[in-house]
């Protein structure tokens, strides 16, 4: 059996709002509040930040910080390998959703001949990139980079210069080349799509499960369809972002979106993909404390790290 290992990732340097990067925190504190002794049942380790970068400002058109950005998905890449290869599971709590792209590459330089596939539960596809972003920031982008898309066909925007030269490196971030194919992607209450993210959908058509099957068939059983859609790969990464909460829950993170999932929902779901032996590593990220009334979302998050790592401990030993 696999132990879980804590990976503490404080960096906000992709998101559009302040904030995130105290979320890790946030997530701590409500652990004390709710009585939990959690974060002494097992080993974490806090990857370095370059938040800094913050206070001079974005240089980069149509990809702000990406100079911050690629720093922080080689660190996040580093201490996932190392952890995955020590046979570790990494349990990876966040701030802005950029870094995922680091853990996925970490994953996939740890097995660069297995299939991983990726499920991402979250209310917004992040699969921009810097010739279509409306916005520049870069946690939409994290799935544009572990496919190595670009998304030519429906370019908006001209980036230029050094900002092309970081995202053909970032793309190579790990192992060269793609981590994982669209094909291998399956959303989960994604409900938030732009243009040029639903034709990416469309295009390698990118398995999908709405948000109304859930509340129709239930969490378990729609865990268990993500998990049959990606049965054909060897290891899959689950990512679970907090604004694929309902908004009226996850008033405490950046980009919040009505008719989302409850929180017993999200327990469910993620309980019941942890079990699958494939799951090598689950990340949550975007709780953002300044943000909240009262550290709630921090709460909600925490009890669902706490289900979805009860569920990993509980797995069955296999005989060699």
């Amino acid at each position: 059996m696999k132990t879980l290992k804590i990976i503490e990732v404080k960096s906000e340097i992709g998101a559009g709002t302040r904030g995130a990067s105290l979320g890790v925190e946030a997530i701590k504190i409500a652990s004390l509040d709710m009585k939990s002794d959690f974060f002494k049942q097992y080993e974490s380790i806090e990857v370095e930040n370059v938040n800094d970068l913050l206070f001079e400002g974005a240089k980069h058109a149509h990809a702000n910080f990406i100079e911050g950005v690629m720093i922080m998905e080689e660190r996040v890449c580093l201490e996932v390998y190392e952890n995955i290869w020590e046979d570790y599971f990494p349990m990876v709590i966040a701030g802005d959703h950029s870094t995922a792209y680091g853990t996925i590459a970490g994953i996939k330089k740890a097995n660069p001949k297995l299939r991983l596939g990726v499920i991402w539960i979250d209310a917004h596809a992040d699969i921009h990139t810097p010739f279509t972003t409306p916005s520049g920031n870069m946690h939409g982008m994290a799935l544009a980079m572990a496919c190595g898309i670009d998304n030519l066909e429906c370019k908006v925007n001209d980036p230029r210069g050094e900002t092309l030269d970081y995202w053909e490196e970032i793309k190579n971030v790990g192992i060269p080349g793609a981590k994982v194919l669209p094909e291998d992607i399956v959303y989960v209450a994604v409900r938030d799509l732009e243009k040029p993210e639903n034709y990416l959908v469309n295009k390698y058509n990118i398995n999908f499960i709405e948000i109304e099957e859930i509340k129709k068939a239930g969490a378990a059983a729609m865990a268990e369809r993500a998990l049959e859609m990606l049965d054909h790969c060897d290891l899959i990464y689950v990512s679970f972002d907090v604004d694929s909460l309902d908004s009226r829950i996850s008033t405490g993170t950046g980009t919040p979106v009505p008719d989302g999932l409850t929180v017993e929902e999200a327990k469910l779901l993620n309980a019941t993909l942890a079990k699958n032996p494939k799951v090598c590593a689950w990340e949550i990220v975007e709780v953002n404390p300044t943000l909240d009334t009262e550290n709630r979302m921090a709460e909600s998050a925490f009890e669902i790290l706490e289900t979805t790592a009860r569920s990993v401990a509980s797995r069955p030993v296999l005989a060699e």
